[in-house]
């Protein structure tokens, strides 16, 4: 090679070496804030955050190497809720995970800025998270748990398990409730008109007043219980179950896990798999795309538990065909 030519490819090496050295430089690590409403040792939980970090992982973010995720247990204590969203969005994340209402409504507070995925919100339009499912419009977008419609399809449940109920009772927490039950009622209202049920609302803030609820309910005959979507519930899932049994009450919940505590049935969506989806929603955003343009997303997948033993406690036999249209029996 003549003395210019090797002048010149070592001068254009030159050139180009900090750009290939720049290309293969790793991409920076990016931060997640998650802010839950649970306590750290929530076993359910714990769960749906395993689920949301191996999906993650599945679309190649691997922790402590290009994603770093900071995790804060904040209860249902408002007070407390409003200091973890501070302290996540002083670390300024690239997007945070909010696991409920309640946390949602905390992080808004704080930031219209930063993304926020919900993993688990009812009435997000209600409660001004969002314009519209479509096009979200602001920095928060996710998944919901149910359409108002749910509430009628819980009494219609508790009808044919226990066919002979006149009066039912819907539990609810005003705070982490959706619209303060509002939100459920009204389908609620015209499915108890239509089966002939008269419903009472029952409005609790602790566990002193669902027992005096549960109690007053359990005065009369033919009563039961609808309890009501909420971090609170959610909380509280194995209490809750075990007063109701005390009583021996006939009810439903939304949650899975309410019939594994003890509970009669339940039936909702899942909140494990709305953790999984969330995960594919914060790909998108970490990869570029906005939370306004990513649409509000119902649950698609649903379903009936039902705890026969509970059931054989009550002196209820379960109807064949609903035996076979659970997606669990609890024997």
């Amino acid at each position: 090679m003549r003395r210019r030519e090797f002048i010149a490819l070592l001068g254009s090496a030159a050139v180009e070496w900090p750009f290939a050295a720049h290309a293969q430089q790793p991409e920076r690590m990016r931060r997640i804030g998650v802010l839950m409403t649970y306590a750290e040792g929530d076993r359910e939980a714990r769960t749906w955050i395993a689920a949301f970090r191996q999906e993650l992982q599945k679309f190649g973010w691997t922790e402590d190497r290009s994603i770093r995720i900071e995790i804060r247990w904040g209860t249902t204590d408002e007070a407390l809720l409003q200091r973890f969203a501070k302290e996540l969005i002083a670390l300024q994340p690239d997007l945070i995970l909010s696991s409920s209402t309640l946390s949602t409504a905390a992080l808004l507070r704080q930031t219209r800025i930063i993304p926020i995925v919900f993993a688990t919100v009812a009435d997000p339009v209600g409660e001004g998270f969002v314009a519209s499912f479509p096009r979200p419009s602001g920095n928060a977008t996710g998944f919901t748990v149910m359409e108002a419609s749910m509430a009628g399809k819980w009494l219609e449940l508790l009808k044919e398990i226990a066919p002979r109920i006149i009066r039912v009772a819907s539990i609810f927490h005003p705070t982490s409730t959706p619209g303060g039950g509002s939100h459920l009622l009204d389908a609620l209202n015209t499915a108890a008109s239509v089966l002939a049920v008269e419903a009472i609302t029952a409005p609790v803030h602790d566990m002193s007043e669902l027992e005096a609820a549960v109690s007053a309910q359990a005065r009369e005959p033919n009563g039961g219980l609808i309890l009501m979507p909420g971090a609170y519930m959610v909380a509280h899932s194995a209490e809750v179950a075990s007063l109701i049994g005390r009583y021996r009450l006939p009810s439903i919940a939304p949650y899975r896990f309410y019939p594994e505590h003890g509970g009669l049935l339940s039936y909702g969506y899942d909140p494990l798999d709305n953790f999984r989806r969330a995960a594919g929603y914060a790909d998108r955003i970490l990869k570029g795309e906005k939370p306004a343009d990513l649409p509000v997303q119902a649950p698609v997948k649903y379903e009936l538990v039902i705890n026969l033993k509970t059931a054989k406690a009550l002196g209820l036999d379960v109807p064949w065909f609903l035996q076979q249209r659970a997606d669990d029996v609890i024997e």
